[in-house]
């Protein structure tokens, strides 16, 4: 089973980093860019992914930090 994914997502007018299938908040930020950064501290730490959310709860973003055997192409860079 792979590791489970670091997700940013909308939390009322803030935002949170949520590891995936945990109902618990690692942390509550005031804005999405420190939620980000934050997230993606830990993804890198944890060596997954980090998956980042739209207000809405679309996903707009992701990035892996992990060692895929099958990454995708990086069409971001």
């Amino acid at each position: 089973m792979s590791k489970p994914r670091q997700h940013v997502v909308p939390v009322g007018n803030e935002w949170g980093v949520r590891r995936e299938r945990s109902e618990r908040l690692t942390g509550i930020y005031p804005t999405q860019g420190e939620a980000i950064d934050r997230g993606r501290e830990i993804a890198r730490n944890q060596e997954t992914e980090l998956v980042i959310h739209r207000r809405n709860g679309e996903i707009r973003d992701s990035d892996s930090y992990g060692n895929d055997s099958m990454p995708p192409r990086d069409r971001k860079h």
